[in-house]
């Protein structure tokens, strides 16, 4: 199907229209040119459209994934495929990241037969240390000076343990390495990180610099390109 076509069958997209069904296999071409969505595939075809995201140069794009905004069947899709490609790495608990990572890993944990888990969290309540906190910034909110607290009252549930922590986006790697610090911070070093989204490769290298495995410990269930723009004013994935 083509781009044009999609989109006609699609029609305009209202910001309260995205993430919130799931589209057979092959219903969007991904190698067309869109003006409003980009089409995500899962890692069993099954596609969600995305809203474009321009960047300031006006030439390039970012797809967008806001899980807390998601209906509840794309919610449970991103958290069945996420908590079954994380299985592997037997995860005895899940740590989320605030504050859209906290709603994928929630749901994580509930499909791994968790009966809880570990949401670290921005708000500083008053029993809080600031020796377990490392300061955060966060692409969607760069103005915005925040650190990244684990309760001390958690700790228990985390020191000695297989961790897996979820974020809902990892696009240039900060938010993921401020958890990376932290858990260091407490002696922990998780064995895995999860997404639902990895927005282009900006966060690979970051990681990398961190430690070498890093990379190859992420994983997803789908992943979205840098979009260019076209001459006719769409979006196309490279």
């Amino acid at each position: 199907m083509s781009g044009e076509s999609a989109q006609t069958r699609t029609g305009p997209m209202q910001p309260h229209d995205f993430w919130q069904e799931i589209y057979p296999p092959k219903s969007f071409d991904i190698q067309a040119g869109y003006r409003d969505f980009f089409p995500a595939s899962l890692g069993d075809g099954r596609q969600i459209l995305l809203p474009i995201r321009p960047l300031s140069d006006g030439k390039h794009a970012l797809a967008s994934m806001i899980v807390n905004q998601a209906s509840f069947a794309v919610e449970d899709a991103l958290a069945t495929e996420l908590a079954a490609k994380l299985a592997p790495y037997e995860p005895e608990v899940v740590a989320g990241l605030p504050t859209l990572g906290l709603t994928l890993a929630s749901a994580v944990a509930r499909k791994l037969g968790h009966s809880r888990y570990v949401p670290l969290g921005t708000s500083r309540k008053f029993w809080y240390v600031d020796d377990l906190s490392v300061p955060l910034s966060s692409i969607t909110t760069p103005d915005q000076k925040k650190r990244l607290y684990v309760d001390p009252r958690m700790l228990p549930l985390l020191e000695g343990k297989r961790v897996a922590l979820i974020d809902d986006v990892i696009s240039s790697g900060t938010s993921i390495l401020a958890g990376l610090t932290l858990m260091e911070t407490c002696g922990i070093e998780p064995v895995a990180i999860g997404a639902a989204m990895l927005q282009t490769e900006r966060w690979r290298q970051p990681l990398a610099d961190r430690a070498p495995h890093w990379p190859e410990r992420v994983v997803e269930v789908f992943r979205t390109p840098l979009l260019t723009r076209n001459e006719d004013a769409s979006w196309r994935g490279a």
